[in-house]
C-alpha cells in the first residue's frame, strides 16, 4: 500500500468487509451528474500557514463535532505505538486505471509536497459509514497550488476502475455536487465506488482556510444528508481557522 492511495484503499477494505458479510447495496440518496466544477483559491490567501504539526493535529475534527455512533480510528504507529505493518508474502494486487486516478481522495499533502505541516483524522460509524479529514498547510502560494491539484485529479478522473489488494475489481465515478462555500473557497464532488454489487458513496469537500487546505470525506452506503456534510465541513473549517496564527 502506498501513501498516496491509503484513503482509496481504506474504501476498498470497507467494500471487502461488506462483500464478505453479504450486505446488499442501497440506492444513493443523491445522484449528481454534473462534471466537477473548478474553483479558484483566494488571491492573495487570507491567512498564515500553520507550521506546527502538533497544532494542526489538535485542530482536526474530534468526536464532539460528530453524530453519536462514530468512534475515532487510531493510527497504529502514531497513536498506539505499534511497529509498522510487516511485508507479507502475498502480493498487493491493488491498481488504478488510469494510474493517475490514484490521486483521487489521496491526502492533500501527498498530492502536493512541501507542506509546512499536515494531519489526518479518521472516524468510523454504523453501517459502513466513515468520516475522514486530512489537512495540509503551506507557505507562500502553496495552498492555492494544492487546492488546484486536488481539483485537477477530479476533472481527469470522472470514470475510472481498479482492483483492491486482493485483485477484486472496483469501479469509480466522480461527479460534481452542490455545496455552500466552506472556508475561503471550496469545491465538492461525490465519489461512487462499486464492487461485487456493493456501493459506497463518498461526499467530498475540499476547502482553503487561510493557508491550509482541508479535505473532508463523508461516506456510507447511500450518501449522508447534505446538511450533515455541510455541518461536518463547517466544523472542520472553524477548528482550523481558530488554530491559524495571526499574521
Amino acid at each position: 500500500m502506498t501513501g498516496t492511495s491509503a484513503r482509496r484503499l481504506a474504501a476498498f477494505s470497507l467494500l471487502g468487509i461488506a462483500a464478505a458479510t453479504g450486505c446488499s447495496s442501497n440506492e444513493p440518496s443523491q445522484t449528481p451528474t454534473s462534471a466537477p466544477a473548478t474553483v479558484a483559491a483566494p488571491d492573495p490567501l487570507l491567512g498564515a500557514p500553520i507550521t506546527d504539526a502538533g497544532v494542526l493535529s489538535a485542530a482536526m475534527l474530534n468526536l464532539g463535532e460528530l453524530h453519536d455512533g462514530f468512534s475515532s480510528i487510531p493510527d497504529p504507529v502514531r497513536d498506539l505505538g505499534l511497529d509498522p505493518a510487516p511485508d507479507y508474502d502475498s502480493p498487493d494486487k491493488s491498481s488504478t486505471d488510469p494510474a493517475q486516478c490514484a490521486a483521487v481522495l489521496a491526502p492533500v499533502s501527498d498530492q502536493l509536497g512541501g507542506a509546512a505541516s499536515s494531519a489526518v483524522a479518521r472516524f468510523s460509524g454504523p453501517n459502513f459509514s466513515s468520516i475522514d479529514e486530512d489537512a495540509a498547510s503551506y507557505s507562500g502560494t502553496g495552498a492555492a497550488d494544492a487546492f488546484t491539484s486536488v481539483q485537477q485529479a477530479w476533472v481527469g478522473c470522472t470514470e475510472f476502475s481498479g482492483t483492491d489488494a486482493d485483485g477484486v475489481g472496483v469501479d469509480y465515478t466522480v461527479a460534481g455536487r452542490e455545496q455552500s462555500q466552506i472556508g475561503d473557497a471550496s469545491a465538492s464532488v461525490r465519489l461512487t465506488t462499486t464492487s461485487d454489487g456493493f456501493t459506497l458513496v463518498s461526499d467530498v469537500v475540499v476547502a482553503v482556510v487561510d493557508s491550509t487546505v482541508m479535505q473532508i470525506v463523508v461516506s456510507d452506503q447511500s450518501g449522508l444528508e447534505p446538511e450533515t456534510v455541510t455541518a461536518v465541513a463547517e466544523a472542520a473549517a472553524d477548528r482550523i481557522r481558530s488554530a491559524t496564527p495571526n499574521m
